[in-house]
């Protein structure tokens, strides 16, 4: 039995007595519900109290004079540290599963698994690991190893991320993502490498660089590649297929790919190289006669519809009744907006020429700004849209899963950027910043694993919350009084943590 908190919708915490005897987590007694940090504290005490009760295994309570013998050791003993050992139980495991022990380096498999538990800069990390895992590395050891890492170890790093998603996918990578990102740099200078350009992370006066992704089913990755950062995205879809397709000998998958990388060059390159694709499409950005074909199909309400267009290509078109309420809900706020400024005078020129509804205002000489409600009627009848350009014969349905699944790479930018901190780049060398992105692409591939097996196993919390778990697991390191020896013991472990190591040494 071990003791669980656990967070209820309303902002509570309940403290559980939980049974795994039988493998299945089962509730036996509920301590209490509260809010207040001190009264769970007290409640987490009395848990624990219950526990011996319940498996009718009672502590022996030690002599007081074992107490003095220990607070004694404790308080005068120079000869014991306490490490965080969690990282290395949970990332470093998953590091050697996946095949990552490969490369030979202490240091690549530091950093990798420091960018997992203590996401910041090497100047940071060099302290982590001192503090936490008393390693201790200058960082300019840290940037040396940079100046060198890309140009040795990006290659075998992928041919490792590759391996690993073929075999988790038992050999079938028929379909194939890709997207971009941008990753911003803390600086005003740009070089041959960090441009200025546009900015998906809203940073538009910093210099970026970007990012090409490529991924398989569910966001296992396969590989990357990094352009300047005023690169039009559509150029680099199909020099990385051609790149990754070639490299590692896969049969011509189905890409899918989001609108932004639509562009007629891409549609012809793709067809010539006889890659079958499911793109975004922007239907509202078709000639007129296609738009009007589109309306003409009268698509019903979670219908769909599509229409021949030239060299083989099709545009599937679909209605969801969920994104015309959305839609529908989107404009109403932004028309309330529009009439707010004209209401309080406020309209400027500069938020005349910015984008989003100011396409319904009807401007009449130099001054009298109102709305033109005629055109909303025009504009309902798109909502619910969505537009596909494909060359398959997939069915609608069949499209509209694949192209869902594109999240997965959504997915796979925003765990970099946020759990993983891979953003704002205080590197300036491009050596450095090809590292960083390299040591991120490795750290991803092992949180995907991670994902992985806390769902084969339906763990009862979540992959961040596991990271975190991993950051409080603690092993005492201490000298023996007689022999000097050194002996080492994992703290005692709480419920979810016990879970955690189970889950992770059983994969």
């Amino acid at each position: 039995m071990f003791v669980r908190k656990k967070p209820n919708r309303q902002g509570s915490i309940s403290v559980q007595i939980i049974d795994k005897s039988d493998g299945k987590y089962k509730v036996v007694k509920t301590v209490g519900c509260s809010s207040d940090h001190e009264e769970i504290e007290q409640m987490v005490v009395k848990a624990h109290q219950t526990v011996p009760i319940l498996t009718k295994q009672y502590v022996i309570p030690l002599i007081p004079y074992e107490d003095k013998v220990i607070s004694s050791f404790f308080k005068t003993s120079k000869s014991f540290r306490i490490s965080v050992i969690g990282p290395e139980l949970v990332f470093g495991k998953l590091f050697d599963h996946i095949g990552f022990n490969k490369i030979k380096d202490e240091l690549f498999r530091h950093l990798v698994i420091a960018r997992l538990a203590y996401p910041g800069s090497k100047l940071r990390t060099a302290d982590y690991l001192k503090r936490y895992r008393g390693i201790e590395i200058d960082v300019s050891k840290i940037y040396r190893f940079l100046d060198i890492l890309n140009a040795t170890l990006k290659t075998e790093v992928e041919d490792i991320a590759f391996q690993y998603t073929k075999k988790i996918l038992d050999g079938n990578i028929s379909v194939v993502f890709y997207d971009m990102t941008t990753l911003y740099f803390e600086a005003e200078d740009e070089d041959d490498l960090r441009r200025i350009g546009y900015s998906k992370d809203g940073k538009f006066q910093c210099p970026q660089i970007m990012i090409g992704l490529l991924v398989g089913p569910n966001g296992y990755p396969i590989g990357y590649d990094i352009f300047e950062g005023n690169t039009f995205e559509g150029d680099t879809l199909i020099p990385i297929l051609e790149k990754f397709q070639k490299r590692f000998n896969l049969v011509k998958p189905t890409v899918i790919a989001d609108a932004g990388l639509l562009s007629k060059d891409n549609l012809e390159k793709l067809a010539a190289k006889k890659y079958p694709y499911i793109l975004g499409g922007r239907i509202k950005n078709e000639k007129h006669n296609i738009k009007n074909q589109i309306l003409g199909l009268n698509i019903p309400e979670n219908g769909s519809g599509w229409i021949q267009k030239e060299d083989g290509v099709r545009l599937v078109i679909t209605h969801s009744s969920q994104r015309a309420k959305k839609d529908e809900h989107s404009r109403m706020k932004g028309l309330q907006k529009l009439e707010t400024k004209i209401r309080g005078g406020k309209m400027t020129k500069q938020q005349i020429n910015n984008r989003g509804y100011n396409k319904y205002l009807k401007l009449e000489g130099e001054i009298d700004i109102s709305i033109d409600y005629d055109k909303i009627p025009e504009d309902k009848r798109w909502d619910g849209l969505k537009g596909y350009l494909t060359n398959t014969d997939l069915t609608a349905d069949e499209i509209v899963k694949n192209y869902t699944d594109l999240w997965q790479i959504e997915k796979a930018f925003r765990i970099s950027k946020t759990d993983l901190k891979v953003r704002p780049i205080f590197h300036r060398v491009r050596r450095r910043i090809e590292a960083h992105v390299c040591i991120a692409f490795v750290a991803y591939t092992i949180y995907k694993d991670l994902e992985r097996i806390l769902y084969a196993h339906k763990a009862p919390f979540s992959v961040k919350r596991a990271c975190d778990l991993s950051q409080t697991i603690y092993e005492l390191t201490y000298d023996l009084p007689n022999t000097r020896n050194q002996e080492r013991i994992t703290v005692p472990m709480d419920g979810e943590q016990e879970i955690l190591r189970e889950i992770i040494e059983k994969s």
